[in-house]
């Protein structure tokens, strides 16, 4: 059997059962292991005509590169980057969204052993300015929107104002549609009425000018060192800044290989944008260890047709794509399309509805399996190959996480018991687990004390082991004397034809503490009325325990969101305090 590159870090990778993975599952991790050297540049050499990534738009345009094509493109945004006078441990803000340029110039970080900030494009001037304080942010390289490099721009000059911007390069990529002779910088320039402060590199013009040759230097990092930082998508309060070392990418081989279950040589999609974590997950580290493939689909609007075409057009190998993206799937003819290549689909985000489940299921033959973690962790619980997916579950414990459920005083919880999800460090630490929250001890032990992670999620365990996901701790419900989870009155409203998407929350009622409210966004052919809103009530009552059912119900367009999808419940709670006052 021909050695992969999985196997020099993974010293047995088959298994029989689900309990043999979980005790006897190990990753041997290298002193000064970095993920662009030694397993990129190791891959082009060995593999260089192999297909790297795959990419195409909404509009069109598509390419295809291959791990040699990855290994110059990447040495040559090395000296780009080295030129600007970026250096090792310096931290570099990507605002990249999907363009294929965000991964020859995130290996070509950590070439150098700078600290990546992977960020979304919808951050305002304000969140902007928070960052490059909060991280002293020294380069942001973001994408040729001019709109944003205004923004950019905005930021650095306030934060210049207050003695605190370090900035010392900018630049953005373009896009394949951008005509050769627009200066996005130029209509930035326009658009911005003070002058900025550094001047913007067109970093694909002077990028094509570069060596494809870059010299590793005698000590790019150890393992501990700072090597990506994420600011967290924000659902409640300020983003915190988690921090991830240089062994982190390791801690992805099981995202790829036991959970997305992607084909050696085959094409692997997760739907992400390149500012928050799932990118990590999906399209990279693992990916590419596991010698699959990467596709990426940069849109800017998302059309369930488009990209169900899309998947049938590449014929895709595995997908992965939060719950979201299979609600609006499953209300499309699913026989319309080829998926004859399709291997494995998976979900992540928030849990699964089991009728979306069963749908897909129904219309495309593949069972989605479940995971749960966090910005901070890796897989942390997942419906692994040898376990029976049981829709709406989150699984088991991975391999290397020791997880217990935790009542408010820290006891265990038992079987069927409500509690806190934590991960026990006293034995061992997850390959892949946060170092804690940058430059922010209080923050970092508010959370991990006594050698126990809180993960500030609730959950409960059957008799088979199986977790099930409850809510965040500030989601959950408390009305006359029951806890109610928002998951389960989700589930059966989704269960209802007219129901699109759905958020329930709870709002204060003077007589039981809280009572529960539904969020609605209708399907197509629905329209709101008094009478839908009795017959949805009535509808739960009878799939669910009675008195969890929503006593309000408000009809909206659209749900809010963060960039990851998820929906920000808390926005709906803070909306519906504002209007009480």
């Amino acid at each position: 059997m021909t050695a992969t590159m999985m196997d020099t870090f993974v010293p047995k990778k088959d298994f029989d059962s689900y309990e043999e993975f979980y005790n006897n599952f190990t990753v041997q991790v290298p002193e000064n292991f970095n993920f662009a050297w030694d397993v990129m540049d190791v891959l082009a050499r060995d593999k260089p005509n192999e297909r790297a990534l795959v990419w195409c738009d909404e509009k069109g345009a598509d390419a295809e590169f291959t791990f040699e094509d990855i290994r110059k493109l990447s040495n040559q945004a090395a000296h780009v980057l080295s030129k600007g006078g970026i250096q090792k441990g310096d931290p570099v803000m990507l605002i990249l969204k999907r363009r294929f340029e965000y991964w020859p110039i995130l290996l070509a970080l950590h070439k150098i052993g700078a600290v990546a900030i992977p960020a979304t494009h919808l951050l305002t001037s304000k969140d902007i300015i928070y960052r490059m304080e909060a991280a002293d942010i020294v380069s942001i390289i973001c994408v040729d929107d001019p709109e944003l490099l205004v923004r950019v721009d905005e930021s650095e000059l306030a934060t210049a104002k207050e003695g605190k911007s370090r900035l010392k390069f900018k630049a953005f990529v373009r896009s394949v549609h951008t005509p050769k002779e627009e200066d996005p910088a130029q209509k930035a320039a326009a658009l911005f009425k003070e002058k900025a402060l550094s001047a913007w590199t067109d970093f694909n013009v002077q990028s094509k000018t570069e060596a494809e040759d870059f010299t590793r230097a005698a000590s790019v990092n150890s393992n501990t060192d700072s090597m990506l930082l994420y600011f967290t998508s924000g659902t409640t309060g300020m983003p915190k800044m988690v921090r991830h070392d240089w062994a982190y990418p390791l801690g992805h081989i099981v995202t790829a290989h036991y959970w997305h279950r992607v084909v050696k040589g085959g094409l692997h999609l997760t739907v992400a944008d390149t500012g928050w974590a799932k990118a990590a997950w999906g399209t990279i580290y693992g990916q590419w260890i596991c010698e699959a493939a990467v596709f990426v689909y940069d849109y800017d609007r998302f059309v369930p047709q488009a990209m169900l075409e899309v998947i049938s057009k590449y014929k895709l190998s595995t997908f992965c794509a939060p719950p979201t993206i299979y609600v609006f799937f499953v209300k499309e003819d699913l026989k319309k399309y080829d998926f004859s290549s399709l291997k494995n689909c998976a979900t992540a985000g928030e849990p699964l509805n089991p009728e979306i489940y069963e749908a897909f299921l129904a219309g495309t033959g593949i069972k989605l399996r479940e995971c749960y973690g966090q910005t901070e962790l890796t897989v942390t619980l997942c419906t692994y190959p040898w376990l029976e997916p049981k829709p709406g579950s989150m699984g088991k414990p991975s391999p290397g996480y020791d997880i217990d459920l935790v009542r408010e005083d820290g006891s265990s919880c038992d079987m069927g018991e409500e509690g806190q999800i934590v991960v026990r460090t006293d034995r061992r630490k997850p390959l892949g687990m946060f170092h804690g929250y940058y430059r922010d001890d209080d923050l970092t032990k508010s959370v991990w004390y006594d050698n126990v992670y809180h993960t500030g999620d609730i959950a409960w365990k059957d008799e088979d082991g199986y977790f099930w996901f409850v809510g965040r701790s500030d989601d959950v419900i408390k009305s006359s004397g029951y806890r109610i989870g928002p998951f389960e009155v989700e589930s059966a409203l989704y269960e209802h034809p007219a129901v699109l998407e759905c958020a329930v929350t709870g709002v204060p009622d003077p007589d039981r503490g809280m009572v529960v409210k539904a969020t609605i966004v209708l399907s197509k052919d629905w329209t709101a009325s008094e009478e839908l809103k009795v017959e949805l009530q009535n509808h739960v009552k009878k799939i669910t325990a009675p008195y969890k059912y929503p006593r309000v119900i408000e009809f909206v367009p659209g749900l809010p969101k963060t960039i990851s999808g998820k929906i920000r419940r808390v926005q709906i709670r803070e909306g519906d305090r504002s209007s009480a006052e």
